[in-house]
């Protein structure tokens, strides 16, 4: 296993190049080596196009060569038939006899077939080569696969007395009051950038009029989702222009009786899932990110703390003294 280590990290690295753009696949790299030296690589870009390994076999000129080599991806290669034909094909045909693979794909149209069809026709296969950080890298697409649900990431920024927005008034509605520095918002738009959905509650669309785009950094914006079960939302928002919005309610997810209102944020969630959304970044408000909190539906949470006093306003979320430690990352701004 430690001679794969070094190639499976080159893998890791081109896989991370495509970076909340791949969805709803995974990040995937490869690399083909003939004699310890790398002799093609390819990443898959986005989804419908090429996947890492068929790019890396098509830009070896001397097919000969391969038949000599080693393949090396970061999850097991497809065998069904998407966007794209099944990879264990391509790979079968290209004439390779021997592939590392990170870890097994956690569809359940995938895991274990694709091992199992290169293996049937021949071919060496090693299984686990840094699994665990193989699941890391596309931790969005195991959740969305073994949870059943979107990966979900809580997020905020509070000022030094625990607020996370100032009272509204007359004079601040409609308006954004930042807590945090330039250089901080740009990196919550990087973040924006890499996960496939922003999510807020229906009182910061109204408070706040928000647009929800990574304006700060060139790509893809994320998919807007407002939760709104009484159907509250001011339709004049700037999100109710746009063509990529989400707006759920208690019509919308077919929720009718009083009995069925607490259900609506799981409801919710499996409706956001149904539509094949990955992963969703939820930005507010206090409510909306206390329901998750307290439903214990999250995977992360990041904290903006802020040297700035704001006196009153709306309170931050609690956070129980329970929660494992790797799940919470502070920010100082």
């Amino acid at each position: 296993m430690e001679k794969h280590k070094k190639f499976m990290q080159r893998c890791f690295d081109l896989a991370i190049k495509s970076m909340g753009n791949t969805y709803p696949n995974p990040l995937v790299g490869s690399i083909i080596v003939n004699n310890q030296k790398i002799i093609s690589e390819g990443w898959h870009k986005k989804a419908g196009e090429d996947h890492a390994e068929v790019v890396a076999i098509k830009k070896i000129k001397n097919k000969k060569e391969l038949q000599k080599s080693t393949l090396y991806v970061n999850l097991e290669p497809c065998n069904h038939t998407g966007k794209t034909p099944p990879c264990t094909d391509f790979i079968i045909k290209s004439g390779i006899k021997n592939v590392v693979v990170a870890c097994l794909d956690p569809n359940t149209h995938v895991k274990g077939k694709g091992i199992c069809k290169l293996i049937e026709n021949g071919i060496n296969v090693t299984v686990g080569v840094c699994e665990s950080q193989a699941k890391e890298l596309n931790k969005r697409f195991f959740c969305f696969h073994e949870k059943r649900r979107p990966y979900i990431i809580l997020k905020w920024a509070e000022s030094k007395d625990g607020f996370i927005g100032p009272e509204k008034n007359h004079q601040n509605i409609g308006k954004v009051n930042y807590l945090t520095e330039l250089k901080d918002r740009i990196l919550v738009h990087k973040w924006r950038k890499e996960e496939e959905s922003i999510l807020i509650g229906v009182q910061t669309l109204n408070d706040d009029n928000p647009k929800l785009t990574n304006r700060h950094i060139k790509g893809r914006s994320p998919i807007k989702i407002i939760l709104d079960p009484n159907d509250r939302a001011d339709k004049n928002s700037i999100l109710f222009k746009t063509n990529d919005l989400l707006h759920l309610t208690n019509k919308k997810l077919k929720i009718n009786s009083s009995n069925e209102k607490n259900l609506f944020l799981k409801k919710a969630i499996r409706f956001i899932h149904s539509q094949k959304i990955s992963s969703i970044l939820v930005e507010g408000g206090g409510f909306t990110i206390q329901e998750f909190i307290n439903h214990k539906v999250f995977d992360e949470i990041r904290i903006f703390k802020t040297s700035k006093k704001l006196n009153l306003g709306t309170s931050a979320p609690t956070v129980p003294n329970n929660i494992e430690e790797k799940k919470i990352k502070i920010y100082n701004s």
